[in-house]
Formats: structure tokens, C-alpha cells, sequence
């Protein structure tokens, strides 16, 4: 029992460790121009004998990064409670096939753009679909792997704690391409103005969101993707600790009500286009999400499952299908996110001749 205790103890502190140091990073790097673009590929020669070329994000990086970091997440935590690993994969699935085109489906539908994604809306059709692709994954096994089982409220938890980290991590991307920016400054309450005086995010350069978008080139801006960075992990460690305690319900709705409910009130720190409403759509999403995750957890009794050790959960990334999966999953979320639709770019190549 006192090595399970360790065990868990150590994975959390590595995890906090990693965190912060990646965060501390990004907080001070990002906003400058050159973290923006990763990689520019030659797409089609142009008249002027110049390629244009498609731009690689470090958005999708970051974001890839995330929803990556979330899954390990999730199948620690499962795998440490001795839920069915193949049953996760299943239900994880099943999720991402719908959650995926969500993010730009819903962002067309919300903001009537076609070359965005929207992590809170793709988030609210999760969670609401999630419970019952567990429970239907739960009585697939029954019927077909007796003594595999999915019970609904501790991976609803495990899922929504590595939720927490995807996207604490993936506003690491905003920061880099300048969405989901605050409010300038000089225009927040004199608490804020005080608090974050030495850091306000500033960017520059014409494909930055806050600029083209904004007009705040240059602006001293409310750090909204930090503080939502910073609350997120740290809900994330939060909720990695109550679930590894066996505090499931508890670790479901601390992860759920603080994004949540954040979600909420970040809403009000922001400035960019959110809809046309005075409570934008995704404002409305999370309220009724953190109600929904209320009442769902009503319907199923907390099952009894062993004391969850951390190390059996790290033990499956010794499988080669595991560590293949996650590197193709890597890969799918890069392609996805990471290709920008909204900017180009112009290539030209020589050769340097005192090398020849």
C-alpha cells in the first residue's frame, strides 16, 4: 500500500514539474511573432516563380501535444483503476469520431466561420455524448468479453480530468497564433490592470488572430489563454490526486464545474468575436454542461473497483500498439489542427554558391 501511495505521489509531482516548467515557457515565448508558424510545405509553383506554400502551425502542435498528453492521461488513470484498456479504446474512439468534426461544425454553426475550430464546443457535444457511449461500450463487453467492464461515473471521471489537461495544454496553441485573446488593458478593472501589468501578452505581425482580427497589434492584452492554461492543469493535477484516491464522483465533478464554470466567466475577459448574443453560445454550452454532468451522475451507482495504482497504469505503455496508436493519433489531431486555412505563404529557394 505505501509503494501505491509513492507510486502515485511520484507520478503526480513529475507530472506538476513538467507542467509548470512547459507553462513558464510558453507564457514567455509564445506571443513573440516567430511562434506562430512551425513549418511552411511547397504547394503549387506561382506566375512569379515563387511557390506557395501551406503553413504547419505550432497551433496544431501544441494542440496535437494536448489531445495526445489527455489520452496518456486517460489510460493511466483507467489502466491504474483496472478499467478495461480495450473498452477505453472503444469508447476513445468513438468520441474522437464525433468530437472532430464537431470543432469546426459547431464553430460554423455558432460563428458562421468555416476555417476555425472551437475546442468548447467540440467539448459540450463530448460530454454530453460521452456517458452513454461508455455505458453502450460497458454492455458491449458484457456481452461479448464477460469480466471486461467500463463502469460510467470513475471513466466519465478519468475522462473528463484528462479533458482538463488537453485543453489547459492546447491553449498553449492560442497563445501562438493569437486567438482566444483578452480584453486590452487599459480596459479591464484597475485589479486586473495591476495583476497583470508585467504580463500582458503583446503580439505583432499581420497573421496573428488578435491583429487582423482585433486590430491589437502591438496592444497590451489580459492574458486570458494563461490564466485558462494555468487553471486547467491545475484542475488537471487536482483531479488526477482525487481519482487516484478513489474519489471518482468527486474528481468528475471538479474537473467538469471548474471548466466549465470557467468557461463562463472567461467568456466576459475576452475579446474576440464570440457571437452576436450578449451570453455567447458557448457561455450557455458550459452552464448546461456542468448542470448535465450534475444530473448524469445521478443515474449510476459508483462501482467498486480496487485502490487505483498509478504503476499499473503506466505499465501499458510498454505495449507496442499502444505507443503506435498514440503516435498516430499524434499525427491525425497534427493534420487536422495543424494545416492553416486562413494564411499562406510565399517560397522561393537558392542555392548558396560559395558551397558548390
Amino acid at each position: 500500500m505505501m509503494d501505491t501511495a509513492m507510486d502515485n505521489l511520484i507520478f503526480l509531482a513529475a507530472l506538476t514539474i513538467f507542467l509548470v516548467l512547459l507553462l513558464g515557457w510558453g507564457f514567455t515565448h509564445l506571443p513573440g511573432e516567430r511562434w506562430q508558424m512551425l513549418a511552411a510545405i511547397p504547394w503549387r509553383k506561382r506566375k512569379d516563380g515563387n511557390w506557395q506554400g501551406i503553413n504547419l502551425t505550432y497551433y496544431g502542435l501544441f494542440l496535437a501535444s494536448g489531445q495526445t498528453l489527455a489520452v496518456c492521461l486517460l489510460l493511466v488513470l483507467t489502466g491504474a483503476a483496472g478499467i478495461s484498456v480495450c473498452g477505453i479504446l472503444l469508447a476513445l474512439t468513438a468520441l474522437l469520431a464525433v468530437c472532430l468534426p464537431a470543432a469546426r461544425i459547431v464553430a460554423i454553426l455558432v460563428e458562421g466561420k468555416r476555417h476555425t475550430f472551437t475546442v468548447g464546443g467540440a467539448s459540450f457535444v463530448g460530454i454530453v455524448l460521452a456517458p452513454w457511449i461508455v455505458h453502450l461500450v460497458d454492455r458491449m463487453l458484457q456481452g461479448f468479453a464477460p469480466g471486461e467492464s467500463l463502469p460510467v461515473l470513475p471513466t466519465m471521471a478519468a475522462m473528463a480530468v484528462a479533458y482538463a489537461l488537453g485543453e489547459g495544454f492546447g491553449r498553449l496553441g492560442c497563445i501562438s497564433f493569437g486567438c482566444c485573446y483578452g480584453k486590452p488593458l487599459k480596459d479591464c478593472p484597475p485589479l486586473l490592470r495591476k495583476l497583470f501589468a508585467r504580463r500582458a501578452f503583446t503580439f505583432a505581425g499581420p497573421t496573428r488572430k488578435a491583429v487582423y482580427a482585433g486590430g491589437y497589434a502591438g496592444e497590451s492584452l489580459l492574458p486570458v489563454q494563461a490564466i485558462t492554461c494555468s487553471i486547467y492543469c491545475l484542475t488537471a493535477v487536482a483531479g488526477s490526486l482525487l481519482f487516484l484516491h478513489g474519489r471518482y464522483l468527486a474528481a468528475l465533478f471538479l474537473a467538469i464545474l471548474v471548466t466549465q464554470l470557467w468557461r463562463i466567466a472567461s467568456e466576459v475577459m475576452r475579446d474576440d468575436f464570440r457571437g452576436l448574443a450578449s451570453i455567447s453560445a458557448y457561455q450557455k454550452m458550459g452552464g448546461l454542461a456542468a448542470l448535465y454532468t450534475l444530473a448524469i451522475a445521478m443515474l449510476w451507482p459508483a462501482a467498486e473497483l480496487p485502490p487505483p495504482s498509478v504503476a499499473e497504469g503506466v505499465v501499458l505503455f510498454w505495449h507496442p500498439g499502444i505507443i503506435l496508436g498514440l503516435q498516430l493519433l499524434w499525427l491525425i489531431f497534427f493534420i487536422y489542427f495543424g494545416r492553416s486555412t486562413v494564411t499562406s505563404s510565399a517560397l522561393s529557394f537558392e542555392l548558396i554558391r560559395d558551397r558548390l
